[in-house]
């Protein structure tokens, strides 16, 4: 089991801060034809602040195997909206339900920005839970965590990173955390949520 080195400088929750900023705030929504639509989870539990991370499963032909992500996936037939889909897949892949858990706002929509990932456009949702009940994994997923805010906004935890893939070396910037380096779309959505936090 994982433990945290955390400081006691951050004894309030901010997530009622999070929440009053997502509230006046209207996200920008892609609507891209030709691609499929998904949305994610992003989970906060506070005492002290923490974010649900999942560790993608490796799985042959995912493009995102293996990686850090929020629980999410693809809109299905049963969905009655994009929120239902988050909370759906949330179920299935960590068996935490979030029927009653607060929807605290939706951030802005992406997309892939390089034509080596299949199109899609993923929608996030932020929602909090009043514990972080230890999450159960399915196939789709190697592991879970909660990860507390804190380490996010740590000396040296956001940087440039190399990551190759497929053959190619890939040049970003990520979250380095002991779990693993936080990247990519996943990176797109967590790096916003934490300037709404400042």
């Amino acid at each position: 089991m994982l433990r945290w080195r955390l400081s006691r400088a951050r004894a309030l929750s901010r997530i009622p801060t999070l929440a009053a900023r997502l509230a006046v705030r209207t996200p920008r929504l892609e609507d891209l034809p030709g691609h499929p639509k998904a949305a994610v989870a992003v989970i906060l539990a506070p005492d002290p602040d923490r974010l649900l991370l999942i560790r993608r499963a490796e799985r042959e032909g995912d493009r995102w195997s293996g990686q850090l992500a929020f629980p999410g996936g693809r809109w299905g037939e049963g969905d009655a909206d994009l929120i239902a889909t988050a909370r759906r897949e949330t179920l299935e892949e960590v068996g935490l339900d979030l029927t009653d858990a607060p929807l605290l706002g939706a951030l802005d929509d992406l997309a892939p920005r390089t034509s080596a990932l299949p199109p899609i456009v993923v929608r996030p949702f932020v929602f909090s839970v009043s514990t972080a009940d230890l999450p159960m994994t399915n196939a789709e997923v190697a592991d879970a965590w909660w990860i507390p805010l804190e380490l996010f906004e740590g000396d040296g935890v956001f940087g440039p990173m190399e990551y190759s893939r497929y053959g190619t070396l890939i040049r970003s910037v990520g979250y380095h955390l002991p779990v693993g380096v936080l990247w990519g779309m996943t990176e797109r959505i967590l790096t916003p949520m934490l300037g709404l936090l400042r």
